[in-house]
């Protein structure tokens, strides 16, 4: 991936750089400061375009840098919420030779047999795993055979086989893929009935009502001003 240095980094700057076909990056790690980058966004979006993944390792090319030649794993790709256009990309420079920690999306293959034959229900209950290895053996994905599975069965992170040269952190008790009974008509029936037989919620009641309106008791400080007024309308007494 071919990069040049970025001087452009006011919000005006960097969205004129967009418009022009180039993507605003950073690279950083603990080999050397970060830096801002750019990138054509045509090149990008092709190197990218046929992985299965965004965990990707890239030889980046800074051209025209004092160190030309970096080795780095794109950390994060920011689309636009609508139109999915890249507008920003995380590289973390790594040595060859150190071991990284990122996370791997789990894909499944094959049919469970609970869901095959006995309508049962796949349920993916983590989507990515930890896994530890130098950057040559890291995995675009981790693929699971789910074909075995049955209803009420699960896989979990220490049944998982891990790629070669990686190991998969986390507990190994915890459930990645499970297989649950299909639910059945009584089920949803009674779950029906359930909700209709909930009380209803009260309404709520105003804690105050608005002074002034009709039927609206009158506040404390209502009355004092009407008692004083009612004192200045009397008329004084007479001394004998």
């Amino acid at each position: 991936m071919n990069a040049q240095a970025r001087t452009a980094v006011k919000h005006a700057a960097v969205k004129k750089l967009r418009s022009t076909g180039v993507i605003p990056a950073v690279i950083y790690g603990r080999l050397a400061p970060p830096q801002n980058l750019q990138l054509s966004s045509r090149e990008f979006g092709d190197a990218i375009a046929h992985h299965a993944s965004e965990n990707i390792l890239m030889d980046v090319t800074v051209v025209g840098d004092a160190r030309p030649q970096r080795l780095a794993l794109v950390q994060e790709i920011q689309h636009h919420p609508v139109s999915r256009h890249i507008l920003h990309v995380d590289f973390h420079e790594v040595a060859p030779d150190e071991k990284v920690t990122i996370q791997v999306p789990v894909e499944t293959t094959g049919e469970a047999v609970g869901v095959k034959t006995g309508g049962g229900v796949l349920g993916h209950v983590l989507h990515r795993l930890k896994v530890h290895a130098l950057p040559k053996d890291l995995p675009e994905v981790i693929i699971v055979d789910v074909t075995a599975l049955e209803i009420g069965k699960a896989i979990h992170i220490g049944e998982i086989v891990p790629p070669a040269g990686c190991e998969i952190l986390g507990n190994k008790e915890l459930t990645v893929l499970a297989v649950s009974a299909p639910i059945t008509e009584a089920q949803e029936t009674a779950a029906a009935a359930a909700v209709a037989d909930a009380p209803a919620q009260p309404e709520m009641l105003k804690e105050k009502k608005e002074e002034g309106k009709e039927g609206a008791a009158p506040s404390k400080e209502g009355d004092k001003k009407a008692d004083k007024k009612g004192d200045e309308k009397k008329p004084a007494e007479k001394k004998k």
